[in-house]
């Protein structure tokens, strides 16, 4: 069955950067999309950031991708989200999830499978 896992979450200061890894299994897609969403303490989820297979990065909000990087290392069957210069609001619960079609979108109830998330807190 598909399964996705999360890791690389952590505790860093504002300024500070981690690597988070999304390692994907269990399925046989040449075309899908992983995203990344954040769930900040008593708030939704929202999307951060996607790659298709397909189309490549997509960033949310675009801004984001000056601090911001996804990759894919398909050999790994991982999905790594590079963040640099966090902020306090980035604190939450990241989440890789994964749409069997092959666009990317920032719409949570598209994506069919999820992660048990990773936590990352930044603070002075």
């Amino acid at each position: 069955q598909v399964q996705l896992v999360e890791s690389g979450g952590g505790s860093v200061q504002i300024g500070g950067s981690l690597r988070l890894s999304c390692l994907a299994s269990g399925f046989s897609l040449s075309n899908y999309a992983i995203g990344w969403f954040r769930q900040a303490p008593g708030k939704g989820r929202e999307a951060v950031s996607c790659i298709s297979m397909q189309d490549g990065p997509t960033y949310y909000p675009d801004s984001e991708k000056g601090r911001f990087t996804i990759v894919t290392d398909k050999a790994k069957n991982t999905v790594y989200l590079q963040m640099n210069s966090l902020k306090p609001e980035d604190t939450g619960m990241y989440y890789c999830s994964l749409d069997v079609g092959p666009f990317c979108t920032d719409h949570e109830w598209k994506y069919d499978y999820w992660g048990q998330g990773t936590q990352v807190t930044v603070s002075s």
